[in-house]
């Protein structure tokens, strides 16, 4: 373990992708989507304490007339002040107004967290490095089709876009 990464809150987002009743219940690895649900949840309520922005984002599918059931947010994720983003494509930032409106709240560095490691989450993050800001990935709050998936997007990529930590090293500065 590495020691904690301290954020300043007022310049910090927690990020939590596509955590929506039909994609949490996948056959999901290295853990369950209830797991990292659970996880998310307290790191929303850790963020959320220190005065840090909380984003969820969740996916619709374009050109259908009705979303398919459990599209909303995971009941008891999302509380009043959290910014909420429709995203239709993998990633989060296509067409959501989601840089804007971080950077309207000073926002420089966003916490990942979510489902699929490898996919919505990776290709949010993509865009967000492309676009300057710090990246932290909080490894036990995310997890992917399968552990191979995973391990790949935590082990080679994140390392090389931001900081990879667990839940426990996130800390705020206050």
């Amino acid at each position: 373990m590495t020691a904690p990464l301290a954020l300043d809150p007022a310049r910090t987002a927690l990020v939590l992708v596509d955590l929506m009743d039909r994609i949490v219940a996948l056959p999901l690895a290295p853990r369950k989507g209830t797991d990292v649900l659970a996880t998310c949840v307290d790191l929303a309520s850790v963020c959320r304490a220190a005065g840090a922005l909380v984003v969820l984002i969740r996916v619709e599918r374009p050109h259908v007339a009705e979303q398919p059931a459990g599209s909303a947010l995971a009941e008891g994720l999302s509380r009043d002040g959290d910014l909420e983003i429709v995203k239709r494509t993998i990633g989060g930032f296509q067409g959501t107004g989601l840089d804007d409106r971080l950077r309207q709240r000073g926002v420089t560095t966003l916490v990942f967290g979510g489902i699929a490691t490898n996919l919505g989450v990776e290709s949010t993050a993509r865009a967000a490095g492309d676009l300057g800001y710090d990246l932290v990935f909080v490894e036990d709050a995310m997890t992917a089709f399968t552990a191979p998936e995973h391990e790949a997007s935590v082990r080679l990529d994140f390392p090389r876009l931001g900081t990879v930590v667990s839940s426990p090293e996130l800390r705020f500065t206050n």
